[in-house]
């Protein structure tokens, strides 16, 4: 692949354009792709969601380069637990997947738009069923509803889910999430409105949210994550964007470096792809994941290349966010 000339000057060497089919539909979504880079620290991960134009998918890029050039920050800790994710799907599933790689926290995904509350409620239900009393149950709304929809909405999964541990992100405006949090006794986590926003601290500010929850590549890297936790003084869930595990490296990297981790982190995502890009994907164990950066093989890159025609739309992505920069 072509590597912009800007890319070269930093010391990018190689990139790789891959596809993996994931087990079941996230985010509305049934393949994740994406590019890795090389660099003097090793491979990285740049891979935006389609949905993200140039100027937003910049940061993602400056994430990878910092990555693949930079050493990562010494960790405070050799391993961060993480929760399990439930997908929307059947109870049945549901329950299921909640026994998968033993963790004590599961975050289920809810309002979307094929379910309704009722759907949800017994997804949360069946989770608790699996997990036991002492599991921490926590939710992702994706932005799905608005002020009184969540008003609604969060009583009801809070009893299904025998209470919740935080409600993330149940609405898109600032201010409806801070007129949430202020009216029911349910702490709210902030996503969306932290990854996606032109000044990420605003959230604090406003006194929208209890937790933030940070992923690496839409925020611009490992040390500005650093620098935005310190500046907000609020805990942090670290959580991934859907990476292979060359990019979930990065998100353990910053778990491992923050002072305090008080909650499961959102990084066992690895078990969501049919296939991966490393021999030791990062699947969880005992519902812990190591802090390890694993560097891809040549045979799965083969194996999992992108066809000439998605490769030939990375190679456009990347030029266009490189001009970015």
């Amino acid at each position: 692949m072509l590597i912009p000339s800007t890319l070269r000057d930093l010391g990018i060497d190689d990139a790789r354009a891959w596809s993996i089919p994931m087990t079941t539909r996230f985010r509305r979504i049934t393949e994740r792709d994406g590019l890795l880079l090389h660099g003097p620290a090793g491979w990285s991960e740049f891979s935006p969601f389609w949905d993200y134009e140039a100027t937003e998918s910049a940061a993602w890029l400056r994430a990878a380069l910092a990555d693949a050039t930079d050493e990562r920050p010494a960790p405070l800790r050799r391993e961060v637990e993480v929760n399990v994710t439930i997908p929307v799907v059947a109870p049945v599933l549901a329950h299921r997947l909640a026994r998968v790689g033993g963790a004590r926290t599961a975050k289920i995904k809810v309002a979307d738009p094929g379910s309704s509350l009722e759907e949800d409620a017994a997804r949360l239900e069946a989770v608790r069923d699996a997990m036991g009393p002492e599991a921490r149950l926590r939710i992702d709304a994706n932005a799905a509803w608005s002020r009184d929809e969540a008003l609604a909405a969060l009583p009801v999964l809070d009893r299904a889910a025998g209470g919740l541990e935080y409600a993330e992100q149940p609405c898109a405006e600032l201010e409806d999430l801070a007129a949430v949090r202020r009216a029911l006794d349910i702490p709210i986590a902030a996503d969306e409105s932290v990854r996606r926003a032109e000044d990420p601290l605003r959230v604090a500010r406003a006194e929208a949210a209890d937790i933030l929850v940070m992923k690496v590549q839409p925020l611009g890297g490992v040390q500005r994550c650093l620098d935005l936790a310190e500046q907000t003084g609020l805990p942090v869930v670290v959580s991934s964007a859907l990476e292979s595990s060359v990019g979930l490296g990065a998100g353990l990297a910053l778990a491992a470096a923050l002072p305090d981790l008080p909650h499961a982190c959102g990084l066992g995502t690895a078990s969501l792809l049919t296939g991966d890009l490393v021999e030791q994907p990062l699947h969880t164990r005992g519902g812990l994941l190591p802090v390890e950066r694993r560097e891809p093989a040549p045979d799965l890159l083969e194996r999992h290349a992108a066809s000439d025609e998605l490769a030939a739309r990375w190679q456009d992505r990347l030029a266009a966010c490189a001009a970015q920069l």
